[in-house]
C-alpha cells in the first residue's frame, strides 16, 4: 500500500468522524434540535397608562 493509498484512506475515515460528530450534535442556530417547549406565560393585566413625561421648555421666536 502506497502513501497515497493510504492518506486517501485515512482522510475517508477522518471525514466518516467529523461528519458523525456533526450529526450527534446537530445543527446550530434557528433550525437546530428542538428544545422542550417552554412553559406558556400566565396573562398578564394590561398596565396602567403611565403619565405623560414632563415637557420640555418652549422656545419663542425673539423679534430683533
Amino acid at each position: 500500500m502506497d502513501s497515497q493509498s493510504f492518506a486517501g484512506v485515512f482522510g475517508g475515515v477522518i471525514a466518516i468522524i467529523v461528519l458523525v460528530v456533526a450529526f450527534a450534535y446537530g445543527p446550530t442556530g434557528p433550525f437546530g434540535k428542538a428544545t422542550s417547549p417552554a412553559a406558556a406565560p400566565a396573562a398578564q393585566k394590561a398596565p396602567a397608562p403611565a403619565a405623560p413625561g414632563p415637557r420640555g421648555p418652549v422656545i419663542r421666536e425673539v423679534p430683533n
